[in-house]
């Protein structure tokens, strides 16, 4: 029997999410509130350091293919030892219905560490653009598989306007290409999990680093649980690691934190 494609249904809730927000903030309303904001942290320049592996932390209470992660989900506690494990970037899960998130969660982890925050989320349209510049983003996360290569092209040309960076995430060669042709594209995340199925498979990353160009940041997300795994992405070359699920089901998360990184 078939799987059910888990991102059809995400994508599905997420359209009517969009038209919800849009009635209780209209795009107008929303694009003056972005006006004269304090400027955004700096993503890139946290997570690409010379010989060494950055981590981009992240904050998910909750996933598809896990269910609950963390029962006693705290933010504070969470985002407090993330900022005690030293870690160089934030990503926050902002998807209601299938990962527990809530756009609020941005600008509450950003009142509580001084790392740039990523908002790791559907999106698919300009208006989610706005939203996480008003709620506090200093970067978004970008899925090429959802996004025509127009609409790549509109979302990181506004993303860059409202002074945002943006991670363009891959998960095939097919959408690798697509997102090489955008020369504007610096910051490329690989996911070793397949969005439809919702499997890992660490040999993504093997298939795909080898054709990305040496210029461009390389993030690898998803099936990271040792220190092992980390050592063989640096080894290969990676910039960054995304890694949340080994972090928010353990019990102590800056020891976890720690233990994976070699920190």
């Amino acid at each position: 029997m078939k799987k059910p494609d888990i991102l059809k249904e995400i994508i599905q809730k997420k359209k009517e999410k969009i038209v919800l927000a849009r009635q209780l903030l209209p795009e107008e309303d929303l694009k003056a509130k972005v006006q004269g904001l304090a400027p955004t942290r700096p993503f890139l320049e946290a997570i690409h350091k010379p010989r060494v592996i950055s981590l981009i932390a992240e904050i998910k209470k909750a996933s598809p293919s896990r269910g609950t992660i963390r029962e006693n989900f705290n933010l504070a506690q969470v985002a407090s030892a993330y900022k005690e494990a030293g870690v160089q970037a934030i990503s926050v899960l902002t998807e209601e219905d299938y990962f527990g998130g809530n756009i609020s969660y941005l600008n509450e982890a950003k009142t509580l560490i001084d790392t740039p925050v990523l908002r790791k989320d559907f999106i698919l349209e300009p208006y989610q653009v706005y939203e996480s510049r008003y709620f506090g983003a200093d970067a978004i996360l970008l899925i090429a598989d959802l996004l025509t290569q127009e609409k790549l092209l509109e979302l990181t040309e506004l993303t860059c306007g409202l002074g945002m960076e943006y991670l363009v995430e891959v998960h095939t060669e097919k959408e690798l290409k697509k997102v090489l042709k955008l020369k504007s594209v610096n910051l490329i995340g690989i996911n070793n999990r397949d969005l439809h199925t919702l499997e890992v498979d660490f040999k993504t990353t093997e298939k795909l680093f080898p054709l990305i160009p040496r210029d461009k940041v390389v993030v690898i997300e998803s099936g990271i649980k040792s220190h092992q795994d980390v050592l063989f992405l640096k080894i290969l070359g990676v910039s960054a690691v995304l890694v949340g699920e080994t972090f928010m089901q353990a019990p102590d998360i800056k020891k976890k934190v720690e233990e994976v990184m070699g920190w």
